[in-house]
């Protein structure tokens, strides 16, 4: 089952409700050859990152990247999503151009008419990422984040929650407190966007995630790996217990 939200068209999938199974997303993918072991493994996105990272990747690898995602069957085959902090337009031209993503990722500090402008110009998903310090907790917190929220709900097909990382905004393996989540997801469904969470996952904690909180999707990226390399054995582990919980 592909429960990715958008189809190719332009459309963003109107079955934003949970899916059963969740959604994946492996996220830092650099090589080719690591993704051909993927294949035909249930992912719905693969993600690659073009922000400062020890990850980021030049425009023409996301492209060569693409093209193995041709070698999934039709149905089953993963979108890919582009990883940006705070990109001029100009810059996502370039990189769409050359690399033709489906889902534009934003992970800094991009206001909703920013991505109201990515919406309009561009055949692709926004997903908007919004990070939390690790330990930072309240309900004062949230209920100003969540307000700030209202301004995006017209332009973005889905919102991440991650871990905040002070050098590169995200990315930074570590969970944030999961009893966060729960207003997101109902600010999220009250307005059929989805929601994605990210921060700290690996094998041996994602199924309690989704048992617990129900996300459409999660997003992994170094919680699969073995010494900063994509491990498909971790990657493996991780699809199968997502795809179980």
């Amino acid at each position: 089952m592909n429960t990715s939200l958008h189809d190719g068209t332009g459309d963003s999938m109107s079955e934003l409700r949970n899916p059963l199974p969740a959604a994946v997303k492996i996220c830092g993918l650099q090589d080719v050859e690591v993704l051909k072991s993927m294949i035909n493994l249930p992912v719905d996105y693969i993600g690659v990152v073009f922000a400062k990272s020890r990850r980021r990747i030049e425009p023409e690898q996301a492209a060569a990247l693409r093209t193995v995602l041709f070698e999934w069957s039709t149905y089953d085959r993963p979108k890919l999503a582009g990883v940006f902090v705070n990109p001029t337009l100009e810059e996502l031209e370039h990189i769409m151009d050359i690399a033709q993503l489906d889902v534009i990722q934003l992970h800094g500090q991009e206001t909703a008419e920013f991505c109201q402008q990515v919406k309009q110009r561009w055949n692709a998903a926004v997903f908007k990422v919004f990070s939390f310090p690790k330990d930072e907790t309240g309900p004062e917190a949230d209920d100003a984040a969540i307000r700030a929220l209202d301004t995006y709900d017209k332009y973005v097909d889905a919102i991440l929650l991650d871990t905040h990382d002070p050098l590169y905004g995200g990315g930074s393996g570590k969970t944030f407190a999961w009893e966060r989540i729960p207003a997101y997801a109902e600010w999220a469904k009250s307005r059929e966007i989805a929601l994605f969470v990210a921060g700290g996952l690996q094998p041996d904690n994602v199924q309690q995630l989704i048992q617990t909180y129900t996300p459409f999707g999660v997003d992994v990226s170094s919680g699969v790996e073995t010494e900063g390399v994509k491990d498909i054995a971790k990657i493996t582990a991780f699809v199968e217990r997502v795809k179980q919980a």
